[in-house]
């Protein structure tokens, strides 16, 4: 395995993953994005303390993921139900033949 060790801060706080190397662009943008979502509700919202801010995160980005979620689970659904249909209507022109 090609493993790296990294440290990615987050709500001034130092994490210190051990990673695949690919995967490590998109850890250190995870970590700014989260910080940036930070620094939104800090500006525009009371809070107590960072605990606050990264419940508000977290829970925004459950939102986002569930709606992916539906979304391709639906996308899938409706595509397997084309694909059916078209299976069908190409087996029934091949067995006319």
């Amino acid at each position: 395995m090609d493993n790296i060790l990294i440290t990615v801060r987050i709500a001034d706080r130092e994490y210190r993953l051990n990673i695949k190397r690919e995967q490590e662009e998109l850890v250190r943008a995870a970590g700014k994005r989260i910080n940036e979502n930070i620094n939104k509700y800090a500006e525009n919202y009371d809070f107590k303390d960072k605990q606050d801010l990264l419940a508000m995160v977290v829970l925004q980005n459950t939102i986002k993921a569930m709606e992916l979620d539906r979304q391709v689970s639906f996308q899938q659904n409706q595509l397997s139900g084309k694909l059916n249909e078209i299976n069908e209507v190409l087996t029934d022109c091949l067995s006319t033949k």
